[in-house]
């Protein structure tokens, strides 16, 4: 996978998008300037999963950016998307592999020690944190420090994106700590102007 396009990766949420529709929210943040989407519905059942996960995947594949489905790599063969983002509690790597040797598979990690095991087993990516406490996700847990994302930046070699409290204040430190892009949710999502919010974020990556 080409790590430029973890630059600017946007999860979705439609709680914190503020009851405005999801496809619309998606299609606003790519033109501000998103690299890569994960729909993420933790509590939505299969088939409703499914059909919220084909509509995102119109748009991302209408304007060329990678779409990732989390947790689900049933949902994510069904529609054809790119990839899928694991936990720690999710489907194995290996076995993840095992039925979808195509697929992009991001792990979250928080430690050296899971950075380097998904690595080991064949993840494409790690998603990092949460670097900096968040409330976007209520089991996140406390966030692991710029330090942590470095050592785990020297430990691998395959790309990483910092998760987890991320905003225009601090995705510049983010980024010069070794990722090689943000994964935000409420920092977009939760915006007034979710295209303006996405550029705004782009734009404090550019120089890095």
């Amino acid at each position: 996978m080409d790590p430029k396009a973890l630059k600017l990766y946007l999860c979705t949420d439609r709680v914190l998008s503020g009851g405005r529709p999801l496809t619309d929210a998606v299609e606003s943040a790519i033109r501000g300037g998103v690299t890569m989407v994960q729909i993420r519905e933790k509590e939505a059942p299969t088939r409703e999963f499914y059909n919220v996960a084909r509509d995102i995947q119109a748009i991302t594949k209408r304007r060329g950016v990678p779409l990732i489905v989390n947790d689900r790599i049933d949902i994510a063969l069904a529609i054809g998307a790119e990839g899928v983002h694991l936990g720690q509690s999710d489907m194995p790597v290996e076995a993840a592999r095992r039925l979808a040797p195509h697929l992009w598979i991001g792990i979250s990690a928080a430690t050296v020690e899971e950075a380097l095991a998904a690595q080991e087993k064949g993840a494409d990516y790690l998603g990092v944190g949460p670097v900096f406490t968040t409330g976007s996700k209520a089991d996140a847990g406390e966030g692991i420090g710029l330090g942590m994302l470095r050592r785990i930046r020297e430990a691998v070699r395959i790309p990483l994106v910092g998760i987890g409290g991320i905003g225009p204040d601090n995705a510049g430190d983010v980024m010069k700590a070794g990722a090689d892009g943000i994964s935000v949710i409420s920092a977009i999502l939760t915006q007034p102007d979710i295209e303006m919010a996405a550029r705004l974020l782009y734009s404090c990556l550019k120089s890095q």
